[in-house]
Parts: structure tokens; C-alpha cells; sequence
């Protein structure tokens, strides 16, 4: 079986040729300039038309209202030559042609994929000043961009309270052929630098989705190293790689991301920012994705970590995957038995997500989208060097072979199946709080994993907050987790 991921030819044509009066209007006519890159480019091509200016560059498309974005896949593309992108090019959520008429701002974007998660604002990547443009397909005709910039992340600068780490991983180094680094934003106690000779425990955290080492800056103004009386050092870690979060869980695509963190990063920040470094003084902590991330080093490393405060994970049971048991013959992720187009959202704001149109999505941005994250890091990699899709993108059909292969990174499954070993070693330690009305129903999941531990005697809490969505952490529960956290601290 060929298990390419085949796209629908209307959406897309790769044959991409230089401008000539034949290609019909609405376009637009990209050039790079050397500027840029200064040799023949090999990859996909983004123009997109943004509803607010991008600074310099847009980061990614609005999951419930995406921006009009247009792609195509080129090679040998020469600095100096024109490109058409037009009616031919992959496209959503529209084709050009159906756009609304409207105020945007026009940008192309050459997609280098030098390791960065988004498909826009990744270093290295070259991109045109944003256009202000009065778009209307119908008479706005061919438009000229030009790719003259090149992005670059901002330089960090650290502060008395917070410090960034970024190191190379040799293990990663090694894995991708290429130099990878790992990142982490530090936050410090006050009594740090006061105290030259006293250790701490060291917390852990993970961001969700599109989150990183960055956000360690807005995270230190609530004083996270207070831990309800209990002063610590917490480390923000960074979750993203070029093919979206790979939740540091070892696998084939991403390489050994829950490695190099254990043994790699880890070791460093504990040396470096002097952490008590045994397992009890070492907790981890997570939202969304990073919820996921939390329970999964807790569970695949029990001995490291002395415990693991997970919020609103990413499906920890694979027989509701948002809704869809990716195990059950026959499934299919686009429509449910009765035909009907699956969701993958409640309500926001009035708009909801499904995953036909997500998937459609993710595909003109190439990489670095939400649902192909998890096939990054959950399937195997195939001939062609990607990894194996679970679904065809054009019926949304599930390949119970690839479906078969998750099993090692089902939570629920994983722990049933070593219940023996995990269970004395997770005593005490696992923490996972879920809204029953998640907004991307991750609550099944977070159900199915609450019935499992009641089967197993295990004292692990699996909590469900009535009438609470995806985003259910506020001050009370920040609070509650402190308090516990400073209960499992004070036994070291």
C-alpha cells in the first residue's frame, strides 16, 4: 500500500511555471532577491493575506477563522525569476478566485524548514514586506511581491530573575544529521543570588501548543518559584521542532526528545542553576500539549520525576481521539458512522473546528499544524522520510496499521500494560485536571483514563471540573496545584 498522503488534485497543482499571459487573474507574481538566498531554492512557496499586519512576519493561520493562504512546491527556483501563484496553487480555506473582497495584508513567504515549528516566522526563512492591499479577485489582477527579508528570532536577554538556556544536544545532533539545540527559559527566586550555597527543588513546565522557553518572561510575573511557601526554580522548557510540538516523547521522526531532555538538559539547568537533583525534588507540570508532555515523562521516566500536574492534555486514550477511536475497524476521521462531518471543537465565539476542514488546512502549510504533530511524533517514518499518515487526507479514511503502531503512545494503554512496574513507582504522583466540556473534547479521553486507574487501584487523580473548557486554569486551581506541590516537596 502506498502510504503517501495523497492531497485533491483540484486543490493543488505542483507544476509550477514562470508568469506568461496565460495564467488567468487573480495571481501573484513572487520574485526572491539574493538578499534572501543567494542559491536556487527547492521547497514550498506561502502567500497569504493577513486581516492585521503582521510585525514583521505572520506566525501561523487562525485555527476557527483561517487567513486566505495560498502554497505551491517548486524547485531550482533561481533568485530573479518570477513565480505565479494563482488559481492553481493549494488553497484555503478558499480557492483565490472565491476570497472576500476586503482590506489585507498581502505577504510571500519562502519556507526553508531549517528546523523552526512555524511555517512562516521559522529563522531563516525569507519573506516580503507586508503589502496593504484592497483585495477584490474579481478586478485586483496580478500582484508583485518580493522576498528581500529574511526572518530572525529576536535576541534574548536575560534578567536578574530570569535566565535562558540554549545548548546543543548531541544526542539530537547525532538523530538529525544536523545541529539541534535545546532551550529553556529559567525563572529564579529571589534568594538566588543572595544564597550562593543553597540548592532547590527545580520545577518543570510545558506549554501547549505554539508555547515556549519565551514564555518564561510573562510566566515570572506571577512568582511561579514560590510554591506555597516552598521556593523553587522553574524552568519553561521549549516544545517545538520543525514539525510542530514533539512533546518529548522519544520517536522515529523526531528523534529522542524525552532523552536528551533526561539526560541532557536536565542535568545541565541542575548543575548550572543549582538544583537539589534528586527525583522527589524534581516535579513536572503542563497544559494541552505540554499536558500531555507532563504525564508522559512522568509515566515513560517514573524514576526522575517525583510527580506531574497535568491540565487539559492532548488525548491520553487513543480510543477517543477527540471523539474517534482511531483503533475501531473501519473508521474514519473526517465523518462519523452516520456521514456526519466530525468536529473538533465546541463553540468559540460563535465558530467551530472539524477536522476535514482542519486537515485541509494543515495541508496547504505544509508542516508544523496541530494534527500532523501527532503523527510526527506517534507514527513511524515512512520510505520517503515523513511520517506515516493515520488518515488519507483526501477521505479522511484511518489506516488501522498506522492506528496499530500508536498503541506504544497510548497513556491508558501504557500503563495497563506495564501496570506491574509502573504502578508502585507512581504512587502518589500523578495529577491530571480536565474541563468536562473541553473545548477540543480532550474530556473523553481524561474519562476513559479516570475508569482505567479505578480498575487498577491506582491512587493517581484524574479530576473532571464541571462546566470548565480547555483554558480551566485560573488563579484557584494555580493555587491548589501549589499547595500540592508543596506538600509532595516537603517529604523530600
Amino acid at each position: 500500500m502506498n502510504r503517501r498522503i495523497w492531497i485533491p488534485f483540484a486543490l493543488f497543482s505542483l507544476a509550477v511555471s514562470p508568469l506568461s499571459a496565460a495564467e488567468p487573474e487573480p495571481a501573484f507574481r513572487v520574485t526572491f532577491d539574493e538578499s534572501a538566498l543567494a542559491t536556487p531554492f527547492t521547497g514550498r512557496v506561502h502567500v497569504v493575506l493577513w486581516r492585521s499586519e503582521p510585525k514583521p512576519i505572520g506566525r501561523s493561520l487562525n485555527w476557527f477563522d483561517p487567513e486566505p493562504a495560498f502554497a505551491v512546491d517548486i524547485k531550482e527556483w533561481a533568485p530573479g525569476a518570477p513565480l505565479t501563484v494563482g488559481p492553481k496553487a493549494l488553497s484555503h480555506p478558499t480557492a483565490l478566485g472565491s476570497v472576500k473582497p476586503g482590506k489585507y495584508y498581502v505577504q510571500a513567504i519562502l519556507d526553508r524548514d531549517l528546523g523552526g515549528i512555524s511555517f512562516a516566522a521559522s529563522p531563516g526563512n525569507g519573506y516580503s514586506k507586508p503589502l496593504a492591499l484592497d483585495f477584490d479577485p474579481k478586478t485586483t489582477g496580478t500582484v508583485a511581491l518580493k522576498i528581500d527579508q529574511v526572518y530572525a528570532e529576536p535576541p534574548l536577554k536575560d534578567t536578574d530573575s530570569v535566565k535562558f538556556v540554549d545548548i546543543e544536544s548531541p544526542l539530537l545532533t547525532k538523530f538529525h544529521g544536523r545541529p539541534v539545540r535545546l532551550r529553556a527559559g529559567v525563572i529564579l527566586p529571589p534568594s538566588f543570588a543572595k544564597s550562593p550555597g543553597k540548592k532547590y527543588p527545580v520545577v518543570y513546565e510545558i506549554t501547549g501548543f505554539g508555547g515556549s522557553h519565551l514564555s518564561a518572561q510573562p510566566i515570572s510575573a506571577r512568582k511561579p518559584w514560590d510554591v506555597a511557601g516552598v521556593e523553587v526554580v522553574w524552568v519553561v522548557l521549549d516544545g517545538n521542532c520543525r514539525l510542530g510540538h514533539h512533546v518529548f516523547a522519544d520517536s522515529a521522526n523526531n528523534g529522542p526528545r524525552g532523552q536528551s531532555l533526561v539526560e541532557e538538559l536536565i542535568p545541565h539547568v541542575e548543575k548550572t542553576f543549582r538544583g537539589v537533583g534528586t527525583p522527589t525534588a524534581r516535579l513536572v507540570t503542563g497544559h494541552s500539549s505540554g499536558g500531555w508532555s507532563s504525564l508522559w515523562l512522568q509515566v515513560a521516566y517514573p524514576d526522575v520525576f517525583g510527580g506531574c500536574w497535568s491540565t487539559s492534555p492532548d488525548p491520553v486514550d487513543f480510543r477517543d481521539f477527540q471523539r474517534v477511536n482511531i483503533y475501531a475497524p473501519g473508521e474514519n476521521l473526517f465523518t462519523d458512522r452516520d456521514d456526519r462531518r466530525r468536529p473538533l471543537s465546541r463553540a468559540v465565539g460563535g465558530k467551530t473546528l472539524d477536522f476535514k476542514r482542519f486537515s485541509d488546512m494543515e495541508v496547504v502549510m505544509g508542516r508544523g499544524g496541530q494534527l500532523a504533530s501527532f503523527e510526527a511524533v506517534f507514527s513511524p517514518r515512512g520510505a520517503d522520510g515523513k511520517p506515516l499518515p493515520l488518515w488519507d487526507r483526501t477521505t479522511g479514511d484511518i489506516d488501522p496499521k498506522v492506528a496499530k503502531t500508536w498503541e506504544k503512545y497510548d497513556i491508558r494503554l501504557k500503563l495497563e500494560r506495564e501496570w506491574k512496574t509502573l504502578g508502585p513507582k507512581l504512587a502518589g504522583k500523578v495529577h491530571v485536571y480536565m474541563g468536562d466540556l473541553d473545548t477540543f473534547y480532550l474530556d473523553g479521553a481524561a474519562r476513559l483514563l479516570q475508569q482505567s486507574f479505578e480498575r487498577l487501584s491506582g491512587d493517581a487523580v484524574v479530576e473532571m471540573f464541571p462546566n470548565k473548557t480547555h483554558s480551566l486554569v485560573d488563579a484557584k486551581l494555580r493555587e491548589r496545584i501549589s499547595r500540592e506541590m508543596a506538600e509532595t516537596l516537603r517529604r523530600e
